[in-house]
């Protein structure tokens, strides 16, 4: 597979001896102009890899925090094409951050898989996570994306065990993204005594980075976790942010931008404290 903004960047940062900052927010919450305004503030706020989620109706995967985003999203009407419309806005700006796509199956199986590929790398999309598309599924979407150019990252958790794991890292490109607790996105700290020792585990069947996510909401937690992880992933506490800065009738202010920007900027101070 061809090398792509994800590896070129996680291979900077290990040169720079510190993990990177995952940011995730979901497409078009509170509204599409607010959205692109935030997408394309985070790099410069600190955020090294951009998660941007996929709106769908049904996000199982996910907490409160996350869900109602995508409620806010779909209810202003937003589209998969505006979605990759945002990525294609992004490139204009910057052509260097990682931007990943992370979502569920269905929006893209309607478009076919090959034709979704090829659309979102043609976008500027570097990587994919499509959390219910098992290993076993690889031809489905996995296969084509790797053929198409575009990472496909894999979830691991508490209790991929080693004899599951080769299966789900047998085509996993970009980097291993390993869900440090159980249960849905926003739920509680992880422990990072078995974050290490999960991250030295994986790291022992692979070569490619690790990042870990899932309850991370503090520049504290965050440093905690980047001791160990080679990149630290945190999308609830921005999404919260999003909510807390609307105003009574659910629209952004002229806080919104800012509200997430000053979280990402607090998290980058952790992140790079990690490994001094």
């Amino acid at each position: 597979m061809i090398e792509t903004r994800i590896d070129r960047r996680f291979a900077k940062l290990k040169a720079e001896g510190r993990p990177a900052l995952v940011t995730f927010i979901t497409a078009g919450d509170p509204d599409l102009a607010t959205s692109q305004a935030i997408l394309d503030a985070l790099p410069e706020a600190g955020s090294d890899v951009i998660e941007l989620g996929m709106p769908f109706s049904d996000p199982m995967a996910e907490g409160v925090p996350i869900q109602l985003a995508t409620q806010r999203s779909l209810a202003h009407g937003h589209t998969m094409d505006k979605t990759l419309q945002m990525v294609r806005e992004f490139r204009k700006k910057d052509n260097d951050t990682p931007i990943v796509l992370m979502g569920y199956y269905n929006p893209i199986f309607v478009r076919g898989s090959a034709a979704f590929v090829k659309e979102a790398r043609e976008a500027g999309v570097d990587g994919l996570i499509v959390v219910d598309v098992p290993a076993e599924a690889d031809d489905e979407l996995c296969i084509p994306a790797i053929e198409g150019g575009v990472n496909f990252i894999r979830l691991t958790t508490p209790t991929t065990d080693d004899k599951r794991l080769p299966t789900v890292l047998a085509n996993t490109s970009g980097f291993v993204y390993y869900v440090s607790v159980t249960g849905v996105t926003g739920s509680a700290a992880a422990d990072t005594t078995a974050v290490a020792q999960a991250v030295t585990r994986i790291k022992s069947h692979t070569d490619l980075p690790v990042a870990v996510g899932f309850g991370i909401k503090t520049a504290e937690q965050a440093e905690e976790i980047g001791k160990h992880a080679d990149g630290v992933v945190v999308g609830s506490i921005l999404v919260e942010a999003i909510r807390t800065s609307l105003d009574d009738n659910g629209k952004a202010t002229n806080q919104t931008q800012a509200a997430v920007t000053e979280v990402v900027r607090s998290l980058r101070v952790g992140v790079e404290k990690a490994r001094k």
